[in-house]
């Protein structure tokens, strides 16, 4: 079965640790090169994940021509950049979240991929393609559990680390553009709608300068999402679906759950909670073989830009509501 060949940009964790592993398993997916600014540190993850080639450059990864794609696993503020170089290079590009520093670069992505349109560009939202994400947008949609009115999503982790890149605002680091795009494009996702309005709370980190605690809400109109997301508290994450008739939690690790054991959503219905068991799998190698076929078919990747662009465009929304006290309407700025 045709496989796509992809090269991946770097040696980030996410990727030798996570994606790499996941799509060297998947059924159209092969990963036959490495790259990193560093030789020697492209050489050895080479040897260690078993790629059979690796390139002291990014430029020498997109000269390779048997490549077809790349992963963009890169600082955030390098994911338009290198991506736009790739879509002139002719390759297919999947790139990490998020898709950029701010909705307008992001815009300047879309309009490159304009210029190759016969070139697939996705943002790598890896838990769209979750069996566990996809049977909770199936009770939304089929009404198991009434009209969907609040979405409640609580995602910390603890890291203080001067020098890892989250800390770094120029690089697009903070809490809302590590994990607070999360709980926005899952709000956006199972309600199908935009946010009219937003508010936002956010507690900047005096020695950093990045957001390390964000809670807000976003107005739907006759429905809401709050969520709070901190890189400096405990390890927790947890997701609640409420509706007219009934209710869904998703609480182990709903955004990177394990890959070798099966997840649960409780369901409340009828006033009886059940489990519901969805096999084991890798999110990533899902994530991986379903931009491969939009590839291979010429068909539609199944994350849009667009929606990649409106999820920044509600992240810029809540910044600015954090700055001035008040609601804002996304892409009103």
């Amino acid at each position: 079965m045709k496989k796509i060949r992809f090269g991946v940009l770097s040696t980030a964790r996410i990727g030798v640790q996570k994606v790499i592993p996941a799509m060297q398993k998947g059924e159209h997916t092969e990963v036959v090169a490495i790259a990193s600014r560093s030789p020697e540190k492209a050489r050895d993850a080479a040897r260690r994940l078993g790629i059979p080639r690796w390139h002291g450059s990014y430029e020498a990864l997109l000269a390779d021509p048997d490549v077809d794609a790349i992963y963009n696993p890169l600082p955030n503020d390098q994911h338009v950049p290198w991506s736009i170089r790739a879509l002139e290079a002719g390759k297919h590009i999947l790139c990490e979240k998020p898709i950029a520093l701010s909705a307008a670069q992001g815009r300047d992505l879309v309009e490159a991929a304009r210029r190759h349109p016969c070139l697939k560009v996705m943002e790598a939202l890896m838990y769209r393609h979750q069996p566990q994400w996809r049977k909770a947008k199936e009770l939304v949609e089929t009404g198991q559990i009434g009209a969907l009115q609040a979405v409640q999503v609580l995602f910390s982790f603890y890291n203080d680390d001067p020098g890892n890149i989250r800390h770094d605002r120029a690089k697009g680091g903070g809490a809302l553009m590590d994990i607070g795009c999360y709980p926005i494009s899952l709000s956006r996702w199972l309600f199908n709608a935009e946010p009219q309005h937003v508010l936002g709370l956010i507690v900047n980190d005096p020695r950093f300068g990045v957001d390390r605690l964000v809670s807000a809400i976003l107005d739907f109109g006759v429905s809401h999402t709050t969520f709070v997301c901190s890189m400096q508290a405990a390890r927790f994450q947890r997701v609640h679906l409420v509706g007219g008739e009934g209710w869904g939690e998703l609480s182990e690790a709903p955004f990177n759950p394990p890959n070798d054991r099966p997840c649960v959503i409780s369901v409340q219905q009828g006033g009886q909670v059940k489990r519901l068991e969805l096999e084991a799998c890798d999110q990533y190698g899902i994530q991986g073989d379903r931009f491969a076929e939009a590839i291979l078919d010429d068909a539609p990747v199944p994350t849009p830009l667009a929606d990649s662009i409106r999820t920044m465009e509600v992240i810029e929304a809540i910044v600015a509501s954090g700055c001035s006290g008040t609601w804002v309407r996304p892409g009103s700025g």
